[in-house]
């Protein structure tokens, strides 16, 4: 007897947690459905800052020559239209009086888009690839003569489901040109 039902005691915590697991699982797979949801949602009223058309090397070398001129420095904002995270940050500085303050002040700001559509190999290639190893954005930085001076990996910059003021600030302030 005592068997059974050690027996019964164990095929019953068995089952139940298999069927605890389950719904866990289930309630997981829903809540990610819902997340995406949500985040395409979220992509569909932001703003759509890159484009795929663009000749990239041409304005790139506008936006050098506009930065000389000014005496300042080209922030290069690697990703695409696709990338919830890309659009999140555009919208961020945008939205952020303080932030977008400094970055009027210091830098000539461009999107450099990586797509299906246009991957901009060529450039890409000629700044190190840095998507590749950072995923997007990621963030060049380009001094007035053109001459790259950091690269930015966007997950340093984030905070929950959405970027630090503190740390953004920082990273905009580490970067702009020297004044003399």
């Amino acid at each position: 007897m005592r068997k059974s039902v050690k027996k019964f005691l164990f095929v019953g915590g068995v089952l139940l947690f298999s069927l605890t697991n389950a719904q866990t699982s289930e309630l997981t797979k829903e809540q990610i459905e819902a997340k995406k949801k949500a985040a395409a949602e979220e992509k569909a009223k932001l703003p759509k800052p890159y484009h795929p058309e663009a000749n990239a090397e041409l304005d790139i070398k506008n936006a050098v020559k506009l930065a000389k001129k000014e005496h300042k420095n080209v922030v290069i904002q690697a990703g695409g239209n696709w990338c919830i995270w890309c659009l999140r940050f555009n919208n961020y500085l945008q939205q952020t009086p303080e932030l977008k303050q400094i970055v009027d002040n210091n830098y000539i700001y461009y999107h450099l888009n990586w797509s299906p559509e246009n991957k901009n190999e060529k450039i890409f290639t000629s700044y190190g690839n840095p998507g590749e190893k950072f995923g997007y954005p990621v963030f060049i930085i380009l001094d007035e003569n053109g001459k790259q001076i950091h690269t930015q990996d966007s997950a340093v910059l984030e905070e929950g489901s959405g970027y630090s003021l503190e740390k953004v600030k920082d990273f905009f302030n580490t970067w702009k040109p020297k004044k003399s």
